[in-house]
């Protein structure tokens, strides 16, 4: 997949509009996490740099169409501001005269932040009015929202198709880190996978057993496994309709030889509540009224192990319920074992909101290899889907064979005779 990027736009004197994805916490009207806001900045910097107008557009929380005051983009403007150390003026709304007059006066090296798209409806719904309004504010699209790509809205779908459209250059990482892992990993290569939910990660596993050595499965999820395996879980989190799934995926990676490990212990709790009661169990013994909340310290050596010899992993999804404090160290534990071996030359690419949270808590992002943006995004990137808003931006052209090279014509002296 080799998508034109920013690099390759004539954006000298011209508007672009740059879909961003800035939808993250706010907390007390400040924003909480703004590693989304810092992975934009390349490519703004870089159109700034470049002379361009620039229009930053993005989406924050699920207002439903409606004006939300708690989910205006003013917060996370004035962290903007900070960092690129360069004021950074909000509209009042997406659309109206107010935007576009404030659209009309910007000059070329500064920056504008339109309100947030989803305070109209027309946006999801990916409305061709809406769109069309939207690309009339600029004359080239970019877009670096790699975290929005799998929604056909019409800040990702619509806008595109109506302008040149080109990949900024957190989308241009994005794009080349999670199509190496499937299509040319450095081997061993092992995922890691977690979550609450096995639902939302079956797609992935599937595309993933024929693509991996190794699966480690934690978290909720693992419940559902472990009962396809003939188990009981207790009051555990368990998808009942999800375990045919479970058992299909567990047969795959069996006949294709591919080394699927779930918890062998964990930890169980009374309550999934801060200070409850809790203690270490063999799988096979975990009490009927206690639920699993972590892995236990057997699992991570067991984990630990089994990712010595990988040379590429992926992970996704916390390994217990990470929110709790208590009930974190073994996805604590991962992260830091990854750091250690992406420090040594594995190649780790984390992806998922909880994973990410327990790197930050740890200060080891700047250690991995890749951190995606993109949740949702990444796991259909990695079900080998095509991300409509990837798909609209335009590919680079193929080269042109060379035309075969002809050998100079001989001199009438070096001719060879014709015969009659």
């Amino acid at each position: 997949m080799d998508k034109l990027t920013v690099r390759d736009a004539d954006v000298a004197g011209k508007r672009v509009l740059v879909r961003v994805d800035f939808n993250v916490p706010i907390e007390d009207g400040k924003v909480k996490d703004d590693s989304r806001i810092r992975a934009s900045i390349p490519t703004i910097r870089y159109l700034l740099e470049h002379n361009a107008s620039v229009i930053l557009m993005s989406h924050l929380g699920r207002p439903n169409g409606k004006v939300v005051e708690s989910a205006r983009l003013r917060p996370v403007a004035e962290r903007l501001s900070g960092l690129l150390r360069w004021s950074v003026p909000v509209t009042g709304d997406a659309l109206g005269l107010g935007t576009t007059d404030a659209i009309g006066r910007l000059k070329p090296g500064q920056l504008l932040l339109l309100e947030n798209l989803r305070f109209h409806a027309a946006e999801e719904a990916n409305d061709p009015e809406f769109a069309k309004t939207l690309a009339s504010y600029g004359q080239v699209y970019v877009n670096d929202a790699f975290g929005t790509a799998h929604r056909a809205h019409a800040s990702t779908v619509g806008v595109p198709a109506l302008l040149p459209a080109y990949a900024g250059l957190l989308m241009e990482r994005e794009i080349r880190n999670l199509s190496a892992l499937l299509e040319s990993p450095a081997r061993p290569f092992a995922a890691v996978v977690g979550g609450a939910k096995v639902s939302t990660k079956i797609a992935v596993l599937e595309h993933l057993v024929s693509k991996v050595d190794t699966v480690l499965v934690g978290g909720g999820m693992a419940n559902t496994f472990l009962v396809a395996r003939g188990l009981t879980v207790g009051k555990s989190l368990l998808e009942k309709d999800r375990v045919e799934d479970a058992r299909r995926v567990l047969d795959a990676a069996e006949q294709q030889g591919i080394a699927f490990i779930l918890p062998s212990d964990v930890v169980v709790a009374k309550e999934v509540t801060r200070g409850a009661e809790h203690k270490i169990v063999p799988v096979h013994k975990i009490p009927n009224s206690w639920s699993v909340v972590d892995i236990g310290p057997q699992t991570r050596a067991t984990f630990a192990e089994a990712l010595e010899e990988a040379r590429t992993v992926f992970w996704n999804g916390p390994l217990g319920v990470f929110e709790v404090p208590t009930f974190g160290d073994g996805t604590r534990a991962m992260a830091r074992d990854l750091a250690r071996r992406a420090e040594a030359g594995t190649t780790v690419v984390v992806g998922g909101g909880d994973s990410v949270a327990a790197l930050e808590e740890a200060k080891l992002t700047s250690r991995m290899t890749h951190i995606s943006t993109g949740g949702g995004a990444s796991l259909e990137f990695l079900e080998g889907r095509e991300l409509p808003g990837i798909a609209v931006l335009q590919d680079r052209p193929s080269p042109e064979p060379s035309a075969p090279r002809r050998s100079p014509p001989r001199s009438s002296k070096e001719r060879e005779p014709v015969v009659r």
